[in-house]
């Protein structure tokens, strides 16, 4: 199979390492950066690069743009993709995506399957790609109404081939409406945590748990914008539930209510103790 790779980023470079090392695919690459796609080529990442109109040598084409960017290709240039193919995006909101380009690709008969690796790392670009990066990650598949049954087949058995151990299928609302929770919110928080005036004395005080919470606030400003704007409404409601728990347990402390507090964390315990076992 003819495997394409638009974006050789962190993903997309991820996408092509993992294919070349694992499958016996040919990967093509397509990348605005002629550096980008030296050192793809001299990894051994890609097979060769292509331009727009070599989009119609692939079977399938992953595009690991940001959010507007995928769209904006995937609409730009839905007439280089040959019919009866398949198209793929890894953006992290699927609903914005979905709901633009399904048809206008259809329309061409191409079949197009929204994705999320929930993979990544505190870094961006090719330099940091890994071959491994999917290793036991989950890949959540969202299609829509009248997407064939092959296509997500097909999709989700590269998935399998190249390290992904859990095959998520869900609708791009719901995905929308989790990934609010389970990613979006906790860049929200480690960004607005990590402004305290404390930072600036925080050499030789911090820890394991310091390091957790703030590890993602190095994140890509234009791209997370991106992302919360096109989330906009699942996003403000947990924004919302963290302000009114958070509001709990200020209050519990305030007035020194010992049993109050000792409740809410009990609570908070209990919750993530559940959590775990459901994931074991």
């Amino acid at each position: 199979m003819n495997i394409a790779v638009v974006g050789l980023g962190l993903i997309g470079g991820s996408l092509c390492k993992a294919i070349k090392h694992r499958t016996k695919h040919l990967c093509l690459g397509l990348d605005q950066s002629e550096e980008t796609i030296r050192a793809a080529l001299n990894q051994g990442a890609i097979d060769r690069e292509i331009g727009p109109d070599g989009l119609k040598e692939a079977d399938m084409t992953f595009v690991c743009l940001h959010p507007q960017q995928s769209i904006d290709f995937l609409l730009q240039n839905r007439d280089c993709f040959r019919p009866g193919s398949i198209v793929a995006d890894v953006c992290g909101v699927k609903k914005a995506v979905v709901d633009q380009v399904t048809l206008p690709l259809r329309e061409r008969g191409v079949a197009f399957v929204g994705t999320h690796p929930m993979a990544g790392r505190e870094f961006s670009g090719f330099a940091y790609s890994l071959d491994s990066l999917f290793d036991r990650a989950s890949f959540i598949i969202t299609p829509s109404a009248g997407t064939p049954g092959c296509a997500i087949e097909a999709v989700e058995a590269l998935a399998k081939d190249i390290g992904f151990a859990r095959i998520v299928l869900t609708t791009p609302l719901e995905h929308d409406r989790i990934i609010a929770f389970t990613s979006q919110l906790a860049h929200v928080v480690s960004s607005a945590y990590i402004k305290s005036p404390s930072l600036k004395k925080q050499g030789g005080f911090t820890g394991g748990s310091f390091q957790d919470l703030t590890r993602v606030a190095k994140l890509n400003e234009e791209m997370w914008t991106t992302l919360f704007l096109l989330n906009q409404g699942p996003l403000v409601e947990e924004i919302d539930c963290i302000l009114a728990r958070l509001a709990e347990y200020r209050e519990a402390i305030a007035a020194g209510d010992a049993d109050r507090l000792c409740a809410l964390l009990r609570e908070g315990r209990i919750l993530k103790e559940e959590s775990l076992r459901e994931t074991e």
